[in-house]
């Protein structure tokens, strides 16, 4: 789609004789939206969004209304969690065909298009794992901290600021946040005044009005980008602590990192920069993972978004190194094999553990090239059954 044009719009407008004041006002609303980046596309109405997305009205109007029972296919899948206090399973929210089509859309020509901080170094076109571990290499001392159910976290209300702030009116931009996020269940959590909140409400439109908010559902294709978006503004106060005690910090999704290389960064300075971390936190409606709230002194083993940073450059876990060598080991055809390797390892099938090493192989590529090349022709190896 061509970038919109004031000029091309009002001509075409002219010559198929639109409403002089309406046609006035779209102009003005399109190089509004326009003003925050050129290439954004200017969205009018609800209908509008429709036409430009090829997705049915009525079905775009039900969701926003939450009139649907829910247009997502919500299933868990089981994560490694080292504190079995810890949940066990993330919840993926997965939008049914049209809202996943319209949210595609949303994310492509609108969102890949807003200001994320330079903190934030996840869900950017461009954006290297390896590049986000760099930074904080050779550093003395990390803290680490982590954000508890980050999506969810994320309210209705965050977002529709977020499409307000990318130039768009508060009407298409209260409807595309609604698109956006997903009312989920009625826990203790949803009860508090925060969830419940009418600052989002659209009193003109009886049928906007709802008593609870909803908030970012992972798995939908515009909560990564939405999520950047949403935590601007933490992130410029992170930094801003981070720059009070001559830290690095970058954010990785939930995964926090403050690092420094000074010689005088204590422990008491680092519980203070956690305190303060904690509190911005609460302001934005965040709550610590505790349970992962680390602070690696100088001398230990500093690990940043699962590679080792303690050296001149990122390196590989030696766990990680020695998990793929004994896959590749069992997967030779002298040894176990794939079929009887898969089962010892409780993969579903032998396909699920081919994809699984090759991922892993994928990653070490990018770290460490020459580990990856031997890793590499050991798996070229393998006898994989028909």
């Amino acid at each position: 789609m061509a970038a919109w044009r004031p000029q091309l719009y009002r001509q075409t407008g002219r010559q198929q004789k639109v409403d002089p004041v309406a046609l006035k006002n779209a102009v003005e609303i399109g190089k509004h939206t326009i003003s925050v980046h050129p290439d954004l596309p200017p969205v009018f109405t609800l209908r509008h969004l429709a036409h430009l997305t090829s997705v049915d009205y009525g079905l775009l109007r039900a969701i926003i209304r939450r009139e649907l029972e829910d247009p997502y296919k919500v299933f868990r899948i089981k994560k490694a969690v080292s504190d079995q206090k810890e949940k066990q399973f993330r919840i993926i929210c997965v939008p049914d065909p049209g809202l996943m089509q319209v949210q595609k859309w949303i994310s492509k020509k609108i969102l890949s298009k807003g200001k994320v901080h330079s903190a934030s170094v996840a869900y950017q076109p461009g954006s290297k794992l390896l590049d986000a571990a760099t930074v904080h290499c050779n550093c003395r001392w990390l803290i680490k901290l982590d954000v508890r159910n980050f999506f969810e976290s994320i309210s209705e209300i965050s977002v529709y600021r977020s499409f307000l702030a990318l130039g768009y009116q508060p009407l298409v931009a209260f409807e595309m946040a609604r698109l956006c996020t997903r009312l989920g269940s009625n826990t203790v959590l949803r009860r508090k005044q925060r969830w419940r909140s009418n600052s989002v409400q659209y009193p003109t439109i009886k049928a906007y009005q709802a008593r609870r908010m909803g908030h970012l559902p992972q798995g939908a294709p515009t909560s990564p980008m939405l999520s950047n978006l949403a935590m601007y503004d933490f992130d410029e106060r992170i930094s801003t602590i981070a720059d009070q005690y001559n830290l690095t910090y970058t954010r990785y999704a939930d995964d926090m990192c403050l690092s420094s290389q000074e010689e005088d960064f204590t422990r008491g300075l680092a519980r203070t920069v956690i305190g303060a971390v904690y509190t911005e936190m609460a302001r934005s409606g965040l709550s610590p993972n505790v349970t992962k709230t680390r602070i690696a002194t100088p001398g230990a083993r500093k690990i940043v978004l699962g590679l080792v940073v303690d050296g001149d450059r990122p390196r590989l876990p030696r766990e990680f190194r020695a998990r793929l060598r004994q896959h590749l080991y069992y997967l030779q055809p002298d040894k176990a094999g794939p079929v009887e390797h898969a089962k010892r390892r409780n993969f579903g099938a032998v396909a699920g553990l081919r994809n699984h090493v090759r991922g892993l192989i994928t990653f070490a590529r990018q770290i460490e090239p020459t580990f990856a090349k031997q890793c590499e022709q050991l798996f070229a190896k393998v006898v994989w059954p028909l």
